[in-house]
Formats: C-alpha cells, structure tokens, sequence
C-alpha cells in the first residue's frame, strides 16, 4: 500500500531539505545548459532562508521526506513572483508540480490585500517540460532575457 503526498506550507526547519532537493533537482537543469553555476545551484543556506521569511513557500511530502517545493512572494504591484518550482525526479511527471502551483497561487489568491493581480515565473528557453506546465496551466510569455552565452530566460504570466 502507497503513502499518498500531502501538500502543506513549509517553515524554517524545512530549509535544510528544501536546499538539499533543490541541490538534485537543478542538475538536470544545470545539464541541459552545461552551467553549474546556475543561482539554485549556488544558493547558501541562509539566502535560502532569507527566501522562506520573505515570502511563502510550500513543500510535498511523501511520509516525512520532502519532495517537491515552491516558493512565491507578492510584490507591491500585485505580482506574486514564484520561484524554485522542484519535484523530486523520480515523482516527476505525477501532477506535483501542478498541485505545488495551484498551492501557491490559491495561498495569494486568498491573501487579504493588496491582493495578487497577476502571477510570474520564469524558465530557461530549452526546459521544455517546464514550459509545457506552465502553458497547461495558464501561464502565457511575456518576455525574454538573455543571461548568458547557452541560458535565455523566458518569463510567463497570468492574470489572477
């Protein structure tokens, strides 16, 4: 018999776990354009922590162990800017990721004001199954940024 995920808002103790999974989440990433210095990749502990007590974040849990995460943050215009959107890779392509968005967006959406108007994230160009999430759930590009010789970034939206 299978343990079912649960989704919940993440707190200071999970950071340690959050930064270990992003840690093997990114590889994959940092793979796909030959950079290994990519930001989550770099990420100190206490930067990461810094992110927690700023914003919100949720993480999945499979029994104790922490598989997935999000972390959001609500501009002063109404943008929720999300971030650091990870799932485990052996419980990816499950619906996770999907559910972690869902989690974040509807923790904005029913955030006493100033409330959320519209919802960011961002991708690198060739991350194609992050893109094809993002899509299936709304979002739509708004723009693009180049940051570096093999990494061009593409910023999504949707109206809250």
């Amino acid at each position: 018999m299978g343990m079912s995920v649960t989704i919940s808002a993440a707190d200071a103790q999970d950071a340690e776990h959050i930064l270990k999974l992003q840690y093997l989440c990114y590889q994959r990433e940092a793979e796909i354009y030959q950079d290994w210095s990519i930001e989550p990749l770099t990420q100190s502990l206490d930067a990461l922590r810094a992110e927690l007590a700023e914003g919100k974040a949720f993480v999945a849990r499979l029994g104790d162990e922490i598989v997935a995460s999000v972390r959001g943050r609500l501009d002063e215009d109404g943008t929720v800017r999300i971030a650091k959107l990870i799932v485990h890779p052996r419980l990816q392509r499950h619906g996770l990721g999907g559910r972690l968005l869902d989690a974040i967006e509807g923790h904005y959406a029913e955030e006493p004001a100033p409330a959320a108007k519209r919802y960011q994230l961002f991708t690198g160009h060739r991350s194609e199954g992050n893109l094809r999430l993002y899509r299936s759930k709304g979002y739509a590009q708004v723009g693009t940024r180049e940051v570096g010789p093999s990494l061009t970034l593409v910023t999504l939206e949707k109206a809250a």
